[in-house]
């Protein structure tokens, strides 16, 4: 599927203009961290792995997120080594879980505080699913300006947050949305 998805990448017209952030492969433990709300003294806890299942490498983001002590999240972020393209029109994702809803945070130039982001959510399903989130799905938290432009994003995050639940999710790969 990876292979079928990176050539699709570089070879089709209709996707040139579509970017890949990550495919969790060679490395990928390297460039994404794991963070729960216990650096501000939340009791969420979880873990982050790299799971395989035949030529697919994804990640595994797992634990039991808590609203206790003013907390409420766990989450696997990268800081970009490439900038979003300018005319991306959003992110798209393939991934499965466990039926709980999970969001994608954006975190631009201007974000000066940890919680300050651009945030969208999605549903999902035990089977894999590609969720493609345009840019006006996302919501601006902790003050930041509505929009935003996507070379100023610097660092993409995908989280179990906002309610008492067990998060189980696995993604496969995230790409810039195909343009329209």
């Amino acid at each position: 599927m990876k292979a079928i998805l990176t050539l699709l990448l570089v070879a089709a017209p209709a996707m040139a203009d579509t970017m890949l952030i990550e495919d969790f492969s060679d490395g990928a433990e390297t460039r994404w961290r794991y963070i729960s709300d216990r650096v501000m003294g939340g009791i969420s806890d979880g873990r982050a792995e790299i799971g395989n299942e035949g030529k697919i490498s994804y990640a595994q983001l797992r634990g039991t997120v808590s609203t206790a002590n003013n907390g409420g999240f766990i989450q696997i972020r990268q800081d970009l080594q490439t900038r979003l393209p300018t005319d991306a029109t959003g992110v798209a994702l393939r991934v499965r879980g466990n039926g709980a809803k999970y969001y994608v945070h954006l975190r631009p130039d201007a974000a000066r505080r940890p919680w300050q982001f651009y945030q969208a959510g999605f549903a999902t399903s035990a089977d894999w699913q590609v969720i493609t989130l345009p840019w006006s799905a996302f919501e601006p938290q902790g003050g930041l300006a509505t929009g935003f432009a996507p070379e100023d994003i610097h660092s993409i995050g995908i989280v179990a947050y906002g309610a008492d639940y067990d998060a189980s999710l696995d993604i496969d790969w995230i790409t810039t949305a195909p343009h329209q």
